[in-house]
């Protein structure tokens, strides 16, 4: 950025300088007035150089509709109505970008819309459609007609057996803003099954997708500690769509929420971020031989083994972590594998295809 006022360079270099000057979220929208502190700084042409800030503005707003069909450059009020009254304030859509075009920035937004066309919540994927959008707007036909873009006649995937929850558009914003501002949020939460929601102040630590659903993971709030073990004990993940409400308090986040102990990986070595029971098991299955082959190609872990027992079965032993997700994973093998170690894991299973069968037999 420029050390010298916007105001003193020719046209074409104040709206460079102002695109690269514009704020890139909402919550961060600047006043004309706010402008002017970099725009001019001449008082005795305050005035005009102010009109002209204004001027180019619309200008710039007017490049990006022209050239890059795009309303990136976005007014409070809208563009077009009348602000009376009404501070103005301007910012540009965090996903715009002037960047050179090529097939491979195209060919990556196709294969990410296609790829997370069924796992992402509607207002997630609404932002990479208009983002491809804008791309195939400016040079649909040169793409449609090169090698990477012959691809999109031959990939396709399948829908997730469930959808992925409907999300809170000004939710999931205080939550970027909390994230990224490293500020403490106050949310209204309501449990899985329970009627009645909760109103507490956390301290955000990040976003964990897990298939279609999106967690909110973080601690409430807790001194600090000389040990982390007893700072964990604060931590807690929240479902994204159940958070009905959320607030960003301007209050920064304590310095201990930042520890190299409490990094999101180190989180998730720790089995902190998704339901489980324990951490890493020694897991050991009889699992039918035909059944097996999957797991040649897609292993439970590194250290995974298979050794033959007989025609019929194999055994495959592996270091997992005892997680939800894991043991749904197991019920659904039902008749071909069975838990051999540990054996409260193995109770576990068994409890669950036994309720599972009597759920049958009912009926």
């Amino acid at each position: 950025m420029t050390t010298h006022p916007i105001a003193s360079y020719n046209k074409s270099t104040r709206l460079f300088t102002l695109y690269q000057f514009l704020p890139r979220d909402q919550f961060n929208a600047m006043s004309l007035t706010e402008l002017m502190s970099v725009y001019g700084a001449n008082p005795d042409r305050y005035a005009n150089e102010r009109k002209n800030l204004e001027n180019d503005l619309s200008s710039l707003n007017q490049i990006f509709n022209d050239i890059f069909y795009s309303q990136a450059l976005v007014r409070e009020p809208a563009w077009g109505q009348d602000i009376s009254g009404q501070t103005a304030r301007f910012y540009i859509e965090q996903s715009f970008s002037i960047d050179v075009i090529n097939e491979q920035t195209v060919f990556f937004w196709q294969m990410l819309a296609n790829y997370t066309a069924n796992y992402l919540p509607t207002s997630f994927k609404q932002s990479i459609s208009d983002k491809l959008s804008q791309l195939h707007r400016q040079d649909r036909h040169s793409f449609n007609q090169s090698k990477l873009g012959r691809w999109q006649d031959h990939l396709i995937t399948l829908p997730s057996i469930v959808q992925a929850p409907k999300l809170d558009s000004e939710v999931l914003a205080s939550i970027h803003q909390a994230l990224l501002q490293n500020k403490q949020l106050q949310i209204t939460y309501r449990k899985k099954w329970d009627e009645h929601t909760d109103v507490r102040i956390i301290y955000p630590k990040g976003l964990v997708f897990i298939d279609n659903m999106i967690y909110l993971t973080g601690f409430n709030l807790a001194d600090d500690h000389i040990d982390d073990e007893v700072l964990l004990e604060s931590h807690r993940n929240f479902a994204a769509n159940r958070i009905t409400t959320a607030k960003v308090i301007d209050k920064s986040i304590p310095d201990w929420v930042e520890r190299n102990a409490f990094t999101l990986e180190n989180l998730r070595k720790l089995g902190k971020l998704e339901l489980n029971n324990g951490l890493e098991i020694g897991l050991v299955l009889k699992v039918q031989k035909y059944a097996c082959q999957h797991l040649y190609e897609r292993p439970l872990s590194d250290d995974q083994t298979i050794t033959v027992i007989d025609d019929t079965w194999n055994e495959v032993r592996a270091t997992v972590t005892n997680t939800q997700r894991l043991q749904d994973w197991l019920v659904s093998m039902s008749q071909l594998a069975v838990v051999i170690e540990p054996a409260e894991l193995k109770a576990v299973i068994y409890e669950r295809l036994q309720s599972g069968m009597a759920l049958y037999e009912d009926y």
